[in-house]
């Protein structure tokens, strides 16, 4: 790993981007033993609106704790894609959802394109665990941290009535990413 590391999630209010967020930074820092540091920005609108986490991961202790040369983002609505996207760096990488966002924005990045909420509502009947599939993806993409790690991080932060659930999203977005790397 890089001596930092920096994700942006991205989506509108109430998608689960803040949790998103949390939960990356817990699974760096809790249960991979990383250093991270965990940032939010929303719009007004607690729903709607564009809303953003970021999430910097290091070997070393970070000295500033803002994302500026984004090496992972996730775009979940073409809204946070256009306004959010400028700062993914040289070789990083763009994970957009293929039935939101349509104006997928070009530069010198890898973009994987994939339907995250329709398969969280195909596979287990809810939208709601889109962000968690999501996670799933990334950290098959990015491998910034463990899979073990991110699925301790998880289950530590749903209730336990929906620990199975969030566990499925989880494994389907490993399972995704790990076809989309094949394809790729």
């Amino acid at each position: 790993m890089e001596d930092r590391y920096e994700l942006r999630f991205s989506g509108s209010g109430g998608q689960g981007m803040i949790l998103a967020g949390i939960i990356m930074a817990e699974a760096a820092s809790i249960f991979d033993t990383k250093i991270a540091a965990q940032s939010q920005s929303y719009g007004p609108e607690s729903r709607g609106g564009a809303s953003k986490a970021e999430v910097i991961i290091s070997n070393e202790p970070i000295d500033y704790p803002k994302a500026t040369a984004i090496d992972c983002m996730l775009a979940l609505t073409q809204e946070a894609c256009t306004k959010y996207h400028s700062d993914i760096k040289k070789g990083g990488i763009l994970l957009v959802d293929s039935d939101e966002v349509k104006d997928v924005p070009q530069g010198d990045f890898k973009v994987y394109r994939f339907p995250i909420t329709e398969t969280a509502r195909a596979a287990l009947g809810k939208t709601i665990v889109a962000n968690i599939l999501a996670l799933g993806m990334i950290t098959g993409l990015t491998g910034i941290v463990t899979a073990s790690a991110m699925e301790e991080a998880v289950l530590s932060r749903v209730p336990k009535a929906f620990q199975d659930m969030n566990r499925k999203a989880l494994q389907i977005g490993f399972e995704k990413a790990r076809e989309l790397v094949a394809r790729s």
